[in-house]
């Protein structure tokens, strides 16, 4: 049996998600930002973290998913990604947060292959923890990177 891993699981819709609680720096209330322009529509825009520039993404509008009015359960998930031999801090909006969960390895299904209009290159793959499906993110993918292979882009995504 392999050894577990730990995720913060969230919320997005009617879906879970979770991130390797590794990469999770803090967990934030929402809190205006300043816009930066001419982004895409998910770049919501830049917060001061103590001192270092943080831009926030909001993962309904980077997922196509229906954009809602944030809530006070919408937090800020302020997590450390792996960029080549960088290693920026981004914010990521979600609905809100749900819990901690340990998934071993072996309990971890690859995405499923839906054809080529989807696209899951956002997705680590999916697990079931008890009734829960949870979909894991392989977050250094969602930012959108120039210089990256085009196959790696969401189509209609990028403004």
């Amino acid at each position: 049996m392999s050894k577990p891993e730990q995720f913060l699981t969230f919320i997005l819709g009617d879906e879970e998600y979770g991130v390797d609680i590794l990469r999770v720096q803090e967990i934030r209330g929402w809190e205006p930002v300043s816009r930066i322009p001419n982004v895409p529509s998910y770049e919501k825009g830049v917060i001061n973290l103590r001192g270092a520039i943080v831009p926030i993404i909001d993962l309904r509008d980077r997922f196509n998913l229906p954009v809602t009015e944030y809530t006070p359960l919408t937090v800020v998930i302020v997590l450390q990604l792996q960029q080549d031999d960088r290693q920026p801090v981004v914010g990521f909006v979600v609905d809100q947060v749900s819990d901690v969960v340990d998934i071993r390895t072996d309990m971890i299904s690859p995405s499923p292959e839906f054809g080529v209009g989807v696209n899951t290159r956002f997705l680590r793959g999916l697990a079931t923890v008890g009734q829960r499906m949870i979909m894991l993110l392989e977050v250094d993918r969602i930012l959108h990177h120039p210089g990256r292979q085009p196959e790696e882009h969401d189509a209609g995504t990028e403004a």
